[in-house]
């Protein structure tokens, strides 16, 4: 490795270990200035400062960076005398301090962009006499930095690795978790083929016995790979996760400034900080937990000449705080302020014409506090460089879908305002309940489910409002899922059959079947499906097809939002060799009301179109052996039965050629496969179906 490199990678790791010392730095700035004169908490927190700043001190020269030393040096000297004396820091010498950190940080962030000769920021008008009228002596001129090895407390022993890398690992043992549930699958199925052989008597005796030598084989290989990827998850998961302290302890300054700034007084207290979470999750924190504290600063807390005429304490109160249970994570950020200005919200509301009239009139509580989340709401006329831009509460709902969590908002006037969001605890797999309804295969995020029931006679209640359960002395509404997402007619529940209880808005799902709970990796939705509200992504089962998984927020809601299906339920055969792409353009087209049908090969389609009638063809250009899509194509043009059956042709190479090919064959349309995951599959074949007349 070269001189520039080797100083990179020194600066770096530098970068890394300086944001933790300044992190630790403002923490203890933060104690010492609220202490008590003479206190123990004022004497703990000088003597964190002094280890923080000469670590600070010592790791900045070991690498030759002498100009953060010496501010930290400068720093150093300026601490002894509230060491000496056991005195508080004025508000005016912590804002030095906070300042000087804010320009090493930033220093290290340009050099590190490749910028090696940037100077320090000049601080010396900083860091000059904060005594703030106390009279003190000179304090004596300390030494020069010294190189000093860390207190024994502070070392540690590790290696610095980028979150990318880590975000590699991770995924791939979520794959291996997939792998390890595909083998379990073919135990099964080789346990169902053993069954079957153990019917044949004596014919089947030899090939069951062979069976079982290879089941027993695949047996150990599983365990051992189940072994394996236990301790693989084991690992990753103490590399992966992270105290939310992590995240937490930077807002005790953001509050603390912010609050100064708008002329305010509030303390923050936060619980929880020790819980550790996904990385990824805690990093997604950071912007939600911001904008609800500027929010609550800006918006909800009152000067304290305010508070104290309405007889409160004149600081105002912040608490953020955490809890986790089971995979569910509750994210709680309230204030003691003045709470929502629910007329304000209505006029609000009235001059954007986010409501009509006539539902602004009647709406609760509830359905305004909703309203503080939508893009561009601002009860602010003016613009001030804190609010009024209505940017804010619309980017935590948004991050918050991103982590497939929800918000709930109480707020009481006079008395403050709660925020409480939930959440998984970690992205990557998750835990899924699999149900089938029809022929379809629907995951549903175990956080959203309560637990699952058999139908019986005797607690069901029927009535011209619909079906209700009677589970715990609660009257819950059953609804069949098949007919929430379209599928079919809304079917009532019959004797034995499963309702899975979700755990918002006391509301019970009827499915056909069970299938039990898995941890599995969800995928982003094709675009078609985007817009659905009742899908979150899709998941892939351990035979290689695809199932749908719903939104939290959608089962969160009672299902109440009903998918419609289009209006034609007519069949589309689906002819590709990979198991995967079938998968995803079945799922498409079943979003458009389609039935589908699949055919891996060219042989396969010819069979199935001479017996069934179909409105359109999906083919792949590729189909492995025999006939690709341009012979099958030409093939059906020859046919009468066939000839004006709507052909939409796929394949991953956009040429001219292909597309030349396409045409001469008879397709009525060709798209890449690009192109089908930029959304354009379900719009073709529509497009392609009433050009030939048969329109759905």
């Amino acid at each position: 490795m070269d001189a520039d490199a080797l100083l990179r990678d020194l600066l770096r790791g530098f970068s890394t270990e300086a944001q933790g010392l300044c992190q630790r730095i403002t923490k203890a700035l933060l104690k010492v200035e609220g202490a008590a004169q003479g206190s123990e908490a004022l004497r703990a927190g000088l003597d964190e400062l002094a280890r923080a700043l000469h670590n600070l001190k010592g790791s900045a020269a070991t690498i030759g960076l002498h100009d953060v030393a010496q501010l930290a040096h400068q720093l150093e000297d300026q601490l002894a005398p509230f060491k000496s004396e056991l005195r508080p820091m004025p508000a005016a010498t912590v804002d030095a301090y906070l300042k000087s950190l804010d320009g090493i940080l930033e220093i290290l962030k340009v050099r590190l962009q490749g910028n090696a000769a940037a100077a320090l920021p000049n601080l010396a008008s900083v860091l000059g006499d904060q005594e703030q009228g106390a009279t003190r002596p000179a304090a004596p001129p300390s030494p020069p930095p010294t190189l000093r090895q860390p207190e024994p407390e502070q070392e540690q022993d590790g290696w610095r690795i980028g979150s990318e890398q880590i975000g590699v690992v991770l995924t791939q043992v979520e794959r291996l978790r997939e792998v390890r549930l595909h083998l379990e699958e073919r135990h099964r199925e080789l346990a169902r083929i053993i069954a079957t052989a153990s019917r044949q008597g004596a014919a089947g005796a030899e090939l069951r016995a062979s069976l079982l030598v290879a089941d027993r084989a695949l047996q150990v290989d599983a365990a051992e790979t189940a072994e394996v990827v236990e301790a693989l998850e084991e690992g990753a998961k103490a590399i992966c996760t992270t105290p939310v302290e992590t995240v937490l302890a930077p807002l005790q300054r953001l509050v603390r400034d912010l609050a100064r700034q708008l002329g305010k007084e509030a303390k923050l207290s936060t619980v929880g900080g020790e819980i550790a979470l996904d990385r990824r999750v805690v990093e997604a924190l950071k912007g939600p937990l911001v904008q609800l504290l500027r929010n609550a600063l800006d918006h909800g807390l009152e000067r304290p000449q305010e508070r104290e005429r309405a007889g409160k304490h004149r600081v105002g109160a912040l608490v953020v705080r955490v809890e986790l249970v089971g995979n569910l994570v509750f994210l709680e950020v309230s204030d003691d302020g003045s709470g929502l200005d629910l007329e304000r919200i209505r006029a609000t509301a009235a001059t954007e014409g986010l409501l009509s009239a006539e539902k602004l009139a009647t709406a609760g509580a509830a359905e305004l506090h909703q309203l503080v989340f939508h893009s561009g709401f601002s009860t602010r006329k003016e613009v001030t460089g804190t609010s009024g831009r209505g940017v804010g509460l619309d980017v935590v709902r948004a991050e918050l879908a991103r982590l497939q969590g929800q918000i709930e908002v109480q707020s009481t006037p006079g008395q403050g305002t709660r925020f409480t969001l939930s959440f998984p605890a970690k992205t990557g797999n998750s835990p899924l309940l699999l149900v089938r309804v029809a022929e379809h295969v629907v995951g549903m995020p175990m956080h959203a489910v309560h637990g699952v029931v058999a139908a019986r006679a005797e607690k069901l209640r029927f009535g011209r409002s619909g079906t209700q359960l009677v589970h715990e002395g609660q009257l819950l509404d059953v609804l069949d899922l098949g007919g929430r997402l379209g599928i079919r007619a809304d079917l009532p529940p019959t004797e034995g059959q499963p309702l899975v209880l979700l755990c918002a808005q006391g509301q019970a799902l009827a499915v056909d079947e069970v299938m039990g709970e898995r941890e599995l990796a969800v995928r982003p939705l094709p675009e078609e499906l985007r817009s659905l509200e009742a899908y979150q992504g899709l998941t892939q089962l351990a035979r290689g097809e695809l199932a749908v998984v719903l939104r939290p927020a959608w089962l969160a809601s009672g299902a109440a939002a009903r998918v419609e299906a289009a209006a034609s339920a007519r069949a589309v055969l689906v002819v590709d060799d990979s198991l995967t792409t079938r998968a995803i353009h079945r799922t498409v087209l079943e979003s458009g009301g389609f039935v589908v049908h699949t055919a891996a090969s060219a042989a396969q389609a010819f069979e199935q179109l001479q017996r069934t009638e179909y409105a359109a063809l999906v083919c792949d250009i590729s189909l492995g052996e025999g006939l690709d899509g341009f012979a099958l194509t030409s093939t059906l043009r020859t046919k009468p039965a066939m000839r004006h059956l709507p052909v939409v042709l796929v394949s991953s190479h956009d040429t001219a050629e292909d597309r030349r090919r396409g045409t001469e064959a008879g397709a009525d349309a060709f798209l890449s496969k690009k192109e089908c995951a930029a959304g354009r599959l379900l719009a073709e074949v529509m497009q392609v179906m009433a050009r030939r007349g048969g329109a759905a």
